[in-house]
């Protein structure tokens, strides 16, 4: 399974005991980096990977995911893992960042 900095954020809220799946974006980026990962992926790979950050193979290698996971589970396990970079983020340099709608 291959993995990059896009994220499905699944969040799940009541409404007159109705459970609706609003299904918002968010994505591992750097404070540097000037580009939209939405908007302008191509640019702000090419200024993650020049800056040597890697954050798309960096998420792919701390992720605990599976292909026997639901959607739901993987994007849940995407998102811890991006959660964990930016506690362990010593230099401070990560982010996560939501799709602005």
């Amino acid at each position: 399974m291959q993995y990059n900095s896009d994220v499905d954020i699944i969040v799940h809220e009541e409404n007159s005991g109705i459970t609706d799946t609003i299904i918002r974006r968010c994505m591992l980026t750097t404070i540097d980096n000037p580009f939209d990962p939405f908007n302008e992926y191509d640019k702000w790979e090419q200024f993650d990977v020049d800056h040597n950050y890697n954050s798309a193979s960096y998420l792919a290698r701390i992720v605990r995911s599976s292909d026997e996971l639901s959607e739901l589970d993987q994007a849940m396990a995407i998102e811890s893992a991006i959660d964990e970079i930016i506690e362990l983020n010593s230099f401070g340099v990560f982010k996560k960042v939501f799709e602005r709608t």
